[in-house]
């Protein structure tokens, strides 16, 4: 009977310990494009070292408020994709863009997920300017961090996408 509990209370110890280290679902921290490509819905925008009110313009288009609640499209067929702003408050305006999607490994080994803007009779080759924001995970959820100069300090914009 001691074999018994010994036994039981050791299987319990190593169930315990077993759960403790599994990996934690919907985040990865191994980033590649099979953890970034689908259908992303961008949930909220945070600032780090900028202030909560602040009017700030990115990717060249429109407030980083206004990207709240847009579509990111990005299928696995030669990168190409899309993003939709739907957000008609606050003087957003809706809009469309094609897009040319890749990841990027930084030389610091972080991996960024870069675009560049597609537009009709344009080949992507031919397009040198673009976007890249540090991955820092994906799965159910992808954030993306970009590092931005504001009123002359070094700050970011927290994005939050997710999977639908």
């Amino acid at each position: 009977m001691k074999h018994l509990s010994f036994a039981a209370v050791l299987l319990a110890m190593i169930a315990i310990f077993g759960s403790s280290c599994a990996p934690k679902q919907g985040v990865t921290t191994t980033i590649n494009k099979a953890s970034v490509k689908g259908t992303w819905v961008l949930t909220d925008v945070k600032y780090e070292g900028i202030p909560n009110n602040a009017k700030v313009t990115v990717f060249d288009q429109a407030e980083a408020k206004c990207f709240v609640g847009s579509q990111w499209i990005l299928p696995d067929n030669a990168a190409m994709g899309s993003y939709t702003l739907n957000s008609s408050e606050n003087g957003c305006a809706p809009a469309s863009q094609k897009i040319v999607w890749s990841l990027y490994k930084s030389s610091t080994g972080t991996t960024q997920f870069q675009f560049k803007y597609l537009y009709a009779g344009e080949k992507a080759k031919n397009i040198t300017d673009g976007y890249r924001v540090d991955v820092l995970g994906a799965g159910s959820t992808m954030t993306w961090r970009a590092n931005v100069n504001f009123e002359g300090k070094t700050a970011a914009i927290i994005y939050t996408l997710q999977r639908q």
